[in-house]
């Protein structure tokens, strides 16, 4: 307990400098936290439904039924990559488009739903990079802030006795070790979720090829059909 008595007292004798870049380093750490925790559980949960819904999806005997087996879950990273496709394929069924320019287009759009459903899952993760960079000079600003003062203070005492010096580095310090505290987490939490965020990627690669392939066979069957039996080949959205 005298421990950490000591170690609250060397912050509020701190210079008002050293406090605030504390107080500074406090609001990062708070909010990493918050953001690891919600971000990790917002991964784990998105990379779960991707690996089942990829799974179904594949087992599934026809594009209609694939497309049903998602279930409409839009926290799925599937359900959007799907929605495009789905979206894409129906209107230019609709329109009569040749089987080329379906599969084509339909490719393209599996492509952006997968490029959005990442931009989406990888929000704010960035500010967990700007924590782990910028923690530690933050803290070192308030480490060398505080050394100088010290400095000061043995210049207007006229002593460099280490009863008058080791106070004020000891503070300073606090600073630096509050950065690396504040650090080290963010850089930990920030590359596991850029792991996760691959795998899931990946999940949604193999999503969007099942699918495509999905879409071809469904071109393939209905080929030389007329308008409307082509209209049967809609899927439902």
């Amino acid at each position: 307990m005298a421990v950490e008595k000591g170690f609250l007292d060397m912050i509020f004798e701190a210079t008002l400098v050293a406090q605030l870049v504390m107080a500074l380093l406090l609001v990062m750490s708070v909010s990493s936290w918050t953001m690891i925790i919600h971000k990790w559980i917002t991964l784990s949960r998105a990379r779960k439904r991707a690996e089942e819904g990829l799974v179904r999806f594949t087992n599934a005997r026809d594009l209609r039924e694939a497309v049903q087996s998602l279930g409409g879950d839009s926290s799925s990273p599937l359900y959007h990559v799907a929605q495009q496709g789905v979206a894409e394929f129906n209107r230019l069924k609709e329109a009569g488009n040749s089987g080329d320019v379906v599969a084509d287009n339909v490719r393209r759009a599996l492509r952006q739903g997968v490029t959005e459903a990442m931009t989406k899952l990888g929000s704010s993760v960035s500010f967990l990079a700007t924590t782990a960079n910028t923690a530690p000079f933050i803290g070192l600003f308030g480490t060398v802030w505080g050394i100088m003062y010290s400095f000061h203070q043995i210049a207007q005492m006229k002593t460099a006795s280490i009863a008058t010096v080791a106070p004020g580095i000891s503070e300073a310090l606090i600073a630096t070790a509050v950065g690396l505290f504040v650090a080290i987490p963010a850089t930990v939490g920030y590359n596991s979720f850029l792991s996760m965020m691959q795998t899931i990627e990946g999940e949604l690669v193999n999503f969007a090829g099942v699918f495509l392939n999905r879409v071809q066979r469904e071109l393939n069957v209905h080929k030389g059909s007329n308008a409307s039996n082509a209209q049967q080949g809609t899927i439902p959205r």
